[in-house]
């Protein structure tokens, strides 16, 4: 699949998007935004596809809006457009049923540290900046930043963070919640493939069911959580998949007795 700003390629069950604009830290603009959008979607459908991992090529994940263009917009429609299929990359990303990894380093500011939010996971590379520039330059959070980040970090955090549009760094980020862990920049992409590997391994309905669950439990109240567990350990226990697992977890057990 050839795109003009992403690159998206497979290795084995694992789908890589990379963000393709080094030459302005993968600054975000409306190619970017389509180009990315397409990669998701290919991604989503693609059926031998069982994680996938998102990184920036060059010195940054995703520095945030290239401002550059902000300014050429054409029209107000030309404008919505584009922040249109902005929210729909956050649709696409939160609700494929595959898990998705970010690799994050150098920067990731505005739109990427959203984008960042968006995936499962987030390994951070050391030294890696976090911030929402947004409000220095008269612009608000997007692609459900206002509601992953108080998740992730608490809102009273959240809120420092968007009002003052600080940076903090992949250090403070990971004490804070907002990414996984914090590795080398020279182990990044072998440490999100390593954790992509073991979820391929695991059962492809059990990790989309368990997905959706998370995404959509920190909604729900607790019996309508009860209810939807039980609904999804029902669904799977009827398949093939689950009983050949269960036979051999169960065949470990006993060859360790």
């Amino acid at each position: 699949m050839e795109l003009e700003t992403v690159i998206y390629d497979k290795r084995d069950q694992i789908g890589l998007i990379r963000f393709n604009r080094p030459q302005v830290l993968n600054a975000q603009n409306r190619q970017l935004v389509f180009d990315f959008l397409s990669a998701l979607k290919a991604v989503a459908d693609d059926t031998d596809i069982r994680a996938v991992i998102i990184k920036g090529e060059g010195r940054a994940f995703c520095s945030g809006d290239d401002l550059s263009e902000e300014h050429e917009l054409s029209s107000m429609e030309e404008g919505l457009k584009t922040i249109e299929t902005l929210q729909e990359t956050t649709r696409v990303l939160m609700r494929m049923s595959k898990p998705v990894i970010a690799a994050v380093h150098g920067y990731a500011l505005g739109a990427g540290c959203e984008w960042a939010m968006n995936c499962d996971i987030r390994i951070a590379a050391e030294g890696t900046q976090f911030g929402f520039p947004e409000t220095s330059v008269g612009m608000t959070v997007t692609n459900a930043g206002t509601k992953m980040l108080p998740l992730l970090i608490g809102l009273a955090r959240a809120k420092e963070l968007i009002y003052t549009g600080q940076r903090i760094d992949a250090a403070l980020a990971e004490k804070w919640g907002l990414v996984n862990r914090v590795v080398p920049l020279e182990s990044l992409e072998e440490t999100a493939f390593a954790m992509a590997e073991k979820m391929v391994k695991n059962s492809f309905l059990s990790i989309a069911l368990s997905k959706k669950a998370l995404n959509q439990g920190v909604y729900l109240g607790f019996e309508d959580v009860l209810e939807r567990e039980a609904q999804d350990i029902a669904l799977v226990v009827q398949t093939l998949e689950a009983a050949a697992r269960f036979k051999t977890a169960l065949a470990k057990i006993k060859d360790k007795e």
